[in-house]
C-alpha cells in the first residue's frame, strides 16, 4: 500500500528515524527518484559494473553541496543546482555521467510544497542529464541550524579509454572557447534576492553540459582542457589551467559575450562578469584546427559558442586581457567575495 504524506511542514520528527521518517522518505521523496538501483531501500546502491566498463576504462567520481539563496530563482531552484552541477563536474574529465546520491539537510520548518516542488526540479533535471539518482540520506535540523535546505550529492560517470582532457594539457597556439554568454546565473541569483529593485530580467543559465562535451568530443577528439565556470566564473578556471599548464593565456575584451543586462548590473555595483558565477556554461582549451567544427557543433546544441583568447608562451602562469582601448592588463584570481551563496 502506497504511502501519502500530507503534512504541511517540515518538523523534526521527520529526521528521528521513525514513522514519520519513513512517510517523508517513502511517501514523499522516493516518487520522484524511483528507480530499480534506489527501489530496494538499502544503504548503498549496488551497480552493476559490466555497465560501467562498457562505456570506458576509468571511473570519474565527484561530490558538492549546494547552498543557494534564495533556494529558487529565474531559470531554476537549489536542486536543478545540484543534479546539473554534479553532472557538469563529471562530464569536464569527459566521463559519461551516470549515478548520483543526493544528501537533504532541512531545517525545521520547511514548507512541503516547496520542498516538493524542488524535488519535482531534482526529477526533471536528472531526466534530461540521463542519470539516475540511487542513493540517499535526510536529515532534519532544528530552526536556524540550517537555512531552510542544503543539499549534498555526489556522483560517478565512466571516462572513455580515448579521454585524456587535464588543466596542465592547455599547449601554446590553442584557444579558449566558452559556450555562451557569461554571468547570468549570478546576477539571476543576486537579482533575485530583492535587496537591489532592479527591474531588469534575468534568468540562471542552469543546464547539464554532457550533451555538449560530447559533441565537442565528436569535433575534437583531442579537446586539452575543460571546467564549468562556477564559483569564482572563468577568470578562476583559464587562471588555474594557466598555472597548471604553465602557460599564459591572452583574453580579447571584445570578444567576451555578457549580455547587456548583466554588463550593466556589473556596472552599477562594480562586478566584473569575468568572476560572476555560471551553472551551464564551460570554458574548453583545444587546438586551434579544430575552431571551427567545435563552434559548429556547440551552435548545433543551441548554444552560443564563442572564441575569447588563446593560448600564449609566456607570462608562464598568467592571464591576461587585451583591452578595447589595446592595453593588456592581469586578469587575477578572485580576491574576496563578489556575491555570498551563489551555488
Amino acid at each position: 500500500m502506497a504511502i501519502r504524506f500530507n503534512d504541511p511542514i517540515i518538523t523534526l520528527a521527520h529526521g528521528a528515524g521513525g514513522k514519520a521518517m519513513r512517510d517523508l522518505v517513502e511517501g514523499l521523496i522516493l516518487p520522484y527518484f524511483d528507480n530499480e538501483l534506489l527501489a530496494p531501500l538499502e544503504d548503498q546502491a549496488r551497480v552493476p559494473l559490466g555497465e560501467l566498463t562498457a562505456l570506458g576504462d576509468r571511473l570519474a567520481m565527484t561530490t558538492d553541496s549546494f547552498v543557494v539563496d534564495p533556494l529558487e530563482f529565474p531559470g531554476g531552484d537549489i536542486g536543478t543546482l545540484a543534479i546539473n552541477g554534479t553532472v557538469n563536474d563529471l562530464a569536464m574529465s569527459g566521463a559519461i555521467p551516470r549515478y548520483l546520491t543526493c544528501g537533504l539537510i532541512i531545517e525545521e520548518g520547511l514548507e512541503v510544497g516547496l520542498l516538493k516542488r524542488i524535488l519535482g526540479s531534482m526529477k526533471q533535471a536528472a531526466a534530461k542529464a540521463g542519470v539516475a539518482i540511487v542513493s540517499g540520506d535526510t536529515k532534519v535540523v532544528q530552526r536556524g541550524g540550517a537555512d531552510k535546505l542544503f543539499i549534498n550529492t555526489a556522483g560517478i560517470g565512466v571516462i572513455p579509454a580515448d579521454a585524456d582532457i587535464r588543466a596542465s594539457r592547455a599547449q601554446v597556439g590553442d584557444v579558449v572557447i566558452v559556450n555562451g554568454v557569461l554571468g547570468d546565473h549570478g546576477a539571476a541569483v543576486l537579482n533575485a534576492r530583492g535587496d537591489l529593485a532592479l527591474d531588469v530580467e534575468l534568468r540562471s543559465d542552469c543546464q547539464p553540459l554532457n550533451r555538449q562535451v560530447q559533441a565537442l568530443r565528436a569535433a575534437c577528439p583531442d579537446v586539452h582542457c575543460l571546467r564549468d565556470a562556477t564559483r569564482g566564473g572563468v577568470a578562476t578556471v583559464l587562471n588555474e589551467f594557466a598555472e597548471s599548464a604553465q602557460v599564459a593565456i591572452r583574453l580579447n575584451e571584445r570578444d567576451i559575450p555578457v549580455r547587456d543586462t548583466v554588463r550593466g548590473v556589473c556596472e552599477i555595483l562594480g562586478l566584473d562578469a569575468l568572476y560572476l558565477a555560471n551553472e551551464g556554461r564551460l570554458v574548453a582549451i583545444l587546438p586551434a584546427e579544430y575552431v571551427q567544427a567545435t563552434l559548429s557543433a556547440l551552435h548545433a546544441c543551441g548554444d552560443e559558442a564563442h572564441v575569447i583568447g588563446e593560448v600564449i608562451p609566456s607570462p608562464a602562469g598568467r592571464v591576461l586581457m587585451k583591452t578595447v582601448f589595446g592595453s593588456e592588463r592581469i586578469v587575477d584570481r578572485l580576491v574576496g567575495e563578489q556575491l555570498p551563496r551563489i551555488c
